[in-house]
């Protein structure tokens, strides 16, 4: 007999893009802040990453929801005098709507406690005195950046040579501060993070917000998570903000137990699964290119479940060991991933070059033309004025093909 599911992995996987934002009409005539607010909400964080290959990721979950909207939108919410979003480590690092940074304020505290990343627990323990100093100076002069504080420079005051990967004391006390919640991002300058406290960099409505209880904030936070996936495992509940298992646990059957969330069964899941009460499968038509650290194909094990497919990060791989290139977006076509592109903008030449195109085993004929329309939509959203593809991966002649059409 045919086990029965509350959900068909077809209806899961439509609710899971409806309430990741691909449901509706994705193109507008203009698409500005607005537009980008609801995107922003709906996902309830955006991860951050220094890698700009392509772009940085952080601009492309809304340009795979809205279409080609202006960066400088993203840049005004997250960095502007009247933003909506705050920088903290959500999922990884992240920008998050202003109104959460009271539910994170739990790992703020347990970051201050020592109870995270562990070396820099360590740092923060041994070197309070100097952990001080550079808050006082801060307070005293005003907003920092890591070069401030560079290797040999370990003074407060002292501008230095800056670089990514110069981790001196000096930059470890502000990443612990930052951390602990007593300084944020007040903005960036190019992508280097010029830190202040906390209560200066953001609005005073927010930094008087009550501070809720640790557990009040996980059930808050899970509930977040469900809705911003429709449905979802406990590890899929967790993964989202990157929540304690415990407590995530907790959470997750008191909301279960207030009805907040419904316990259903997913085809083809074997683990049991909750479904947030707004969640809709809708028919998807949809065509996007998605960033390998976007919010619908972050969680690995969740993407292999939705899409049957394993999605890897292969820009820590060895060149000679890679399956699908370096800097790889997979390509979704309607309700399922078709095909994978290893994307590079050579900004010197004005070319988006796909270096790599691989087909999935639910492309069809009408794959590499609706590919080819987003990847010239990509190019102009970027500043690049053509598309070039490579010979390597199944996909490339057929794109090559597609690119000459005169539609393109």
């Amino acid at each position: 007999m045919t086990p029965k599911f509350d959900l068909s992995l077809k209806q899961a996987r439509r609710i899971a893009l409806t309430a990741q934002g691909f449901a509706g009409s994705r193109r507008h005539a203009a698409p500005g802040r607005s537009h980008f607010g609801k995107v922003a909400g709906r996902l309830g964080v955006i991860q951050i990453d220094s890698v700009n290959v392509l772009t940085r990721t952080h601009y492309l979950p809304a340009f795979s929801r809205l279409g080609d909207y202006p960066q400088a939108v993203l840049e005004a919410e997250a960095w502007g005098r009247k933003r909506s979003l705050f920088e903290y480590w959500g999922h990884e690092a992240s920008l998050l709507p202003l109104e959460m940074q009271p539910l994170l304020r739990w790992r703020m505290a347990r970051a201050h406690d020592g109870e995270l990343w562990t070396g820099l627990a360590r740092f923060g323990r041994e070197r309070r005195d100097y952990i001080d100093n550079v808050l006082a100076e801060i307070e005293t002069r005003g907003p920092v950046t890591g070069g401030d504080f560079a290797p040999g420079q370990d003074v407060p005051g002292r501008r230095g040579e800056a670089g990514w990967w110069s981790w001196s004391d000096g930059k470890r006390a502000l990443e612990w501060l930052f951390w602990t919640g007593q300084i944020t991002t007040a903005t960036r300058r190019g992508f280097e993070r010029v830190y202040d406290l906390t209560e200066r960099a953001l609005p005073a409505a927010i930094v008087d917000l009550p501070t809720p209880t640790e557990a009040d904030a996980l059930r808050e936070l899970v509930l977040r998570s469900a809705g911003a996936m429709g449905v979802a495992t406990e590890a899929d509940l967790r993964d989202y903000y990157r929540l304690p298992l415990a407590g995530a646990r907790r959470a997750v059957g008191e909301l279960v137990e207030a009805g907040a969330l419904t316990p259903v069964t997913v085809q083809g899941w074997g683990k049991p699964a909750y479904l947030h009460p707004e969640a809709k499968p809708r028919r998807i038509g949809a065509h996007a290119l998605l960033s390998p650290f976007d919010n619908l194909i972050w969680f690995r094990d969740r993407t292999e479940r939705l899409f049957g497919i394993k999605v890897r990060l292969e820009i820590y791989t060895p060149a000679e060991k890679r399956v699908h290139g370096y800097y790889v977006l997979p390509f979704l076509e309607g309700e399922a991933i078709t095909a994978r592109v290893d994307l590079k903008a050579d900004r010197q030449a004005a070319v988006l070059r796909v270096q790599a195109a691989h087909a999935e085993p639910e492309a069809g004929p009408a794959t590499p033309a609706a590919l080819a329309m987003e990847l010239a939509r990509m190019a102009g959203w970027l500043g690049l004025d053509r598309v070039e593809v490579a010979g390597k991966g199944d996909l490339a002649g057929r794109l090559q093909s597609a690119l000459r059409s005169p539609a393109i």
